[in-house]
């Protein structure tokens, strides 16, 4: 047992002690569950005036699909799409609302675009992948022919730092995705990429992170040839 008389080196020992914790957590962020009440409850009041239709396909996830909600029905036609993604989110805020933003709709297949603020904010890999799991057996277990889409994580300028540990995710995405016939994996990285396996530089607004109108058109076709080949006979 390490004894220390002195408490000026009792104090500087857990001083640093203090420091290592903090530095092992500074990437990460605590996690509010219910951090998106007042963006669910919009969705909930859009329902009061018009719900929509049973078994459609609903879009939910981060920024990336939020920013699009407008874009999306015109951009996945003729495909029946409810759009609600809410900015800022990780996998762990689509598992938490699940029932509010997609189950409620009894959809015949939801979409998930999350990981790019997961990786961003270093909450671990297997704890996304984890709350991924538990998304796709509730989805079974209430409703048991839906389908479940799940995208890559999308390159970006902003994130150029983290973007070995989104690809790592999304491959931990794809391998799951590959065990379960209802489940299916789109591939929207690749389509940002240039010949050279470089990243376009002209699809992002000025923060480097969202896309701008050619790169939603971009995304969008990536999404629609992921939908169509199977959501197209349902239509």
């Amino acid at each position: 047992m390490l004894i220390i008389r002195n408490p000026r080196a009792t104090l500087g020992l857990m001083t640093i002690v203090l420091c290592l914790v903090s530095l092992s957590a500074l990437g990460q962020r605590v996690i509010d569950p219910a951090q998106f009440e007042s963006a669910i409850m919009a969705f909930e009041m859009q329902d009061e005036i018009n719900m929509p239709a049973v078994g459609g396909i609903v879009l939910t996830g981060s920024s990336s699909i939020a920013r699009w909600n407008q874009q999306a029905e015109q951009a996945l036609a003729p495909l029946s799409v409810i759009p609600r993604g809410f900015g800022g989110s990780v996998m762990e805020h689509v598992l938490y609302n699940l029932d509010r933003v997609a189950l409620k709709y009894k959809p015949r297949a939801i979409l998930i675009y999350e990981g790019d603020n997961d990786t961003a904010f270093e909450i671990p890999q297997e704890k996304v992948i984890g709350q991924f799991n538990e998304i796709v057996a509730r989805v079974h277990r209430e409703l048991p022919e839906t389908r479940v889409y799940i995208l890559s994580v999308k390159p970006s300028l902003a994130r150029a730092t983290v973007w070995p540990q989104a690809k790592q995710l999304s491959a931990g995405l794809k391998l799951i995705a590959q065990s379960d016939p209802l489940l299916h994996y789109i591939d929207v990285a690749t389509p940002f990429l240039k010949a050279d396996g470089t990243l376009m530089g002209d699809i992002f607004v000025e923060d480097g992170l969202h896309l701008n109108s050619k790169g939603n058109q971009i995304w969008g076709a990536a999404i629609k040839a992921g939908l169509i080949k199977i959501e197209g006979q349902y239509q």
